[in-house]
């Protein structure tokens, strides 16, 4: 191309002087404009061929990097493992290896969503930002090694931004290796990833489409507030510790009173004041507050229970708000239209129905030993009268050992022994001594009539799962007043359960309330199809918001938020998807 060129401005120079000799006329100033014409092509020229190498370079040094991708299982990108090797590969490949990054307004955008990932309560050096900092092309630098350079930076940004994005949209850990039996869907909705890649990274704002993959959830957006101001406070050194010691209730004074004061001003439950020593109705307030906020009894007293959550760390409580970040992330697209939400931490649920709250009640939820599993499953059917058939746990820790030493167990609570298919056994036929050492040899079932002593009370509501976990009302209402409500053996009791009946039956002319109660009341077990088949979520928040927006934590009952910590702390690793998902290029 450079001798072509060459050749085209010489001629085009010679060719006026030929003309010139001809017509005995010399033009000096004709043959520098020429000459600059020239110069000026060659240039260009010159520009163009350099480009063209350039760009031919990058693209033999991705094509050879993006086969090896394709070829080793062990590839790195960076100093990590390749994010989704075959769907990178597959995006470079239709576009003929050409660079994703070289307008470096894009580049900058990503590095900045990558920065602002810890507002979400992820790590930016999950997604290369120390190498990426590292790793700037130096000005004005040429050459092959310049742009092998570019090339592989090219590839850095790019597995950076799918790691951000699958993390953004599915969360970094992988519930389903935290939790048995957790069965919430992993996919991209059947779409299809190599073309969603490929559009993802084809906006022009980077960090416009990634912060799109992010949940948009309220209670998502409050908690990325209350890291932020969570961090601020431990910034500036947090708030201070409380000395151990007796109670604190009003008419205190002392010392510990002043760290009180300083403890609730530091998290904003009380207000700036002077050092005062004595434990007076502001203070009072403040600690219910306080109380309000952590799930305790509300009751102004500082006792021991009271006394531990004041001395939950900032850092501690950060790591809290990230734990339930990445819960929300596994489950948003799940938090839509109709569905029935039981926050076992919370001891709430909620039913919604076209994006509105419909119902709320308290709930009774599974003691630490027996704890209440998460899961997804669809409501079929309610059941008024139930019969109580014994799960295996109870019938094996509880039930067994008492028939054992009490043979009139049995009949003092109604109940029948059966064998697998429904056919009643003697009890005086069985050696019960035998099952008292022996639990899990019992080859029976255990039912217990419907009545007023029945734990599953008048109602249960059925969505058949592999835990046999269902909600049912309960003869024991008192529970409800507790403060910590976990009682059960897995199962969720609830509050004001023929509302709810009367939302899922959806047949107002046949199932009021009254009717109901009407039914309820004759004794007889009936089963009754529900209207709306509402989906029903088991989830295990620990920080929530309430309706004014105000941050809350519970208490991590069943010391869930560990494991999700220690997994965002871990080095990153690529989780498939679920089965059928998507393409075999998600590997």
């Amino acid at each position: 191309m450079v001798h072509r060129c060459f050749g085209l401005c010489a001629a085009h120079a010679v060719a006026p002087h030929v003309r010139s000799f001809r017509n005995r006329v010399v033009s000096s100033d004709a043959v520098q404009v020429a000459l600059r014409r020239c110069a000026a092509a060659l240039l260009i020229a010159l520009a163009a061929a350099s480009g063209a190498f350039a760009a031919d370079t990058q693209r033999e040094a991705l094509r050879h990097r993006v086969e090896s991708l394709r070829a080793d299982g062990d590839a790195r990108i960076g100093a990590g493992s390749a994010a989704a090797r075959a769907l990178i590969a597959s995006v470079y490949e239709k576009r003929d290896f050409a660079r994703l990054w070289s307008d470096t307004s894009r580049e900058r955008a990503l590095l900045a969503a990558i920065e602002a990932s810890s507002t979400h309560g992820l790590d930016p050096r999950d997604y290369h930002s120390t190498l990426l900092a590292a790793s700037q092309p130096a000005p004005g630098a040429d050459g092959i090694g310049h742009e092998r350079t570019l090339a592989e930076r090219d590839l850095l940004l790019t597995d950076a931004f799918v790691r951000l994005a699958y993390h953004l949209h599915f969360g970094k850990a992988d519930p389903r290796t935290l939790h048995r039996g957790w069965n919430f869907a992993r996919t991209l909705g059947g779409r299809d990833p190599d073309q969603m890649l490929a559009r993802l990274l084809a906006e022009p704002d980077p960090r416009a489409s990634l912060d799109a993959l992010a949940p948009h959830l309220p209670l998502y957006r409050d908690l990325r507030q209350a890291l932020a101001r969570l961090r601020e406070t431990a910034s500036t050194g947090g708030w201070p510790p409380l000395e151990a010691g007796p109670k604190l209730e009003p008419g205190s004074s002392g010392p510990r009173v002043r760290q009180l004061r300083e403890r609730l001003q530091a998290s904003g439950e009380l207000a700036a004041s002077a050092n005062k020593t004595a434990f007076d109705a502001e203070l009072e307030d403040a600690v219910r507050r306080f109380q309000a906020r952590h799930g305790l009894q509300v009751d102004g007293v500082v006792g021991r229970a009271t006394l531990a959550a004041l001395n939950v760390t900032v850092a501690e409580r950060i790591a809290q708000v990230r734990a339930n970040l990445e819960r929300l992330r596994w489950v948003a697209r799940e938090l839509a239209g109709d569905y029935l939400l039981v926050d076992i931490a919370g001891f709430s649920a909620q039913l919604w129905l076209n994006e509105t709250l419909a119902w709320q009640a308290r709930v009774v939820v599974g003691r630490p030993f027996r704890t209440t599993p998460e899961f997804r499953a669809t409501m079929k059917y309610l059941v008024l009268n139930p019969e109580w058939h014994v799960p295996p746990t109870i019938l094996r820790e509880d039930v067994l050992p008492k028939v054992a030493l009490n043979p009139g167990y049995l009949g003092a609570h109604h109940m029948r022994v059966v064998d697998h298919a429904g056919r009643i056994i003697d009890p005086a036929a069985i050696d019960w001594a035998r099952y008292r050492s022996q639990p899990r040899a019992f080859p029976h079932h255990i039912v217990q009539a419907a009545g007023r002593d029945n734990p599953l009370g008048g109602i249960k509501f059925m969505f058949p799962n592999e835990h046999t976990v269902y909600l049912h009302d309960t003869p024991s209402r008192a529970l409800f007043e507790k403060t910590v409500r976990a009682f059960s053996s897995g199962c969720i009791r609830i509050e004001n359960p023929l509302q709810l009946a009367t939302l899922l039956l959806d047949d107002p002319q046949r199932w009021s309330e009254q009717q109901l109660l009407e039914a309820i009341a004759t004794g007889e077990t009936q089963t009754v199809p529900v209207r709306r088949a509402v989906p029903v979520l088991l989830l295990y928040f620990t920080a929530s918001t309430g309706a004014d927006g105000e941050l809350t934590f519970r208490p991590d009952l069943y010391r869930r938020d560990g494991p999700i910590v220690q997994a965002l702390a871990a080095p990153f690793r690529f989780a498939p998807l679920d089965a059928g998902a998507g393409k075999a290029g998600t590997r």
